[in-house]
């Protein structure tokens, strides 16, 4: 399968540009980074360098891919003016999954946000109904960065609304590599009174690349959305006991799998994607959320 991969230079799109090639797919990545006219390593995967703001830049990629995994985005909402974090992350989304409709691309996946509810970036401030969060928990946002991903899974219905193509929206945690363990999760994993937003979740780069393979490889009809989230908690605390502590009874709680569990639930992913977690922050921090040493 030929597949094309947007925002291939970020964490998420060099993972997953690796995890395509490891099983046996073609890839053309793309992103906003100029080319490099040296002789490329053995393996490497084409590249063209593309804003995907702009209509014909989009059109010009899909022609001919079987797949596109659209990565590409401003990842937040705090480093740029509101009106370019939702022109860029909406309009590429809508020219890319246009262009791959107007080619008769068979599958679209579509890397959205954990932060489509809403509570993540509000200006006026209200947390999650129930936790585990799923797929069928309300949705509120007020930022522009998960207003845009929002609309971005509205275009996905669209899209299989009025052709052929099969899309998955994937809801990435907090996304954790070998080089932002320890000051990301460090603070949490010592002390579970620093909070965040996805309560306690995140996931681990390479068991978010693998999802979106099985996603590229799916042949579920229609749109389907999945959060793609760790299954314990930064820190391995128990889920239901900090929850309690520093929420009260504000947050609804509802059946857990494990007693360190996520505050995100991946029971859909697991079931409909087949994905299967394999790694956690124990493979990289200690106990007191300091690196592993070699």
């Amino acid at each position: 399968m030929k597949v094309l991969i947007t925002g291939a230079h970020g964490k998420v799109g060099r993972a997953t540009t690796q995890a395509m090639i490891d099983a046996g797919h073609e890839v053309v990545t793309t992103d906003l980074d100029r080319p490099s006219y040296e002789r490329k390593p053995e393996g490497a995967p084409r590249y063209i360098m593309a804003d995907l703001t702009d209509a014909g830049a989009a059109y010009a990629l899909v022609k001919g891919v079987d797949a596109v995994v659209h990565v590409a985005a401003i990842p937040e909402p705090t480093g740029h003016a509101p009106h370019v974090v939702f022109h860029n992350n909406l309009m590429a989304t809508f020219n890319i999954l246009e262009a791959a409709v107007s080619f008769g691309v068979k599958r679209f996946v579509f890397i959205s946000s954990e932060t489509v509810p809403g509570f993540f970036f509000p200006e006026r401030d209200f947390l999650p109904e129930y936790a585990p969060v799923d797929e069928e928990h309300p949705i509120h946002p007020q930022d522009p960065y998960a207003l845009a991903k929002h609309f971005g899974e509205q275009l996905m219905d669209a899209a299989v609304a009025r052709s052929d193509i099969q899309c998955i929206s994937i809801r990435p945690s907090w996304v954790q590599f070998e080089g932002n363990y320890e000051n990301n999760l460090g603070p949490q994993i010592r002390d579970s009174s620093v909070l965040s937003a996805g309560l306690w979740s995140y996931v681990d780069v390479y068991d978010l690349a693998d999802a979106i393979v099985l996603a590229a490889e799916s042949d579920l009809p229609g749109h389907e959305v999945f959060y793609i989230a760790s299954p314990d908690n930064a820190g391995g605390h128990d889920f239901a006991e900090v929850l309690t502590k520093y929420y009260g009874d504000k947050i609804q709680l509802r059946a857990l799998d494990r007693a360190d569990a996520s505050g995100i639930s991946t029971a859909k992913a697991q079931k409909m994607l087949g994905w299967q977690p394999k790694r956690s922050w124990r493979d990289y921090l200690d106990a007191e959320g300091r690196e592993l040493k070699a």
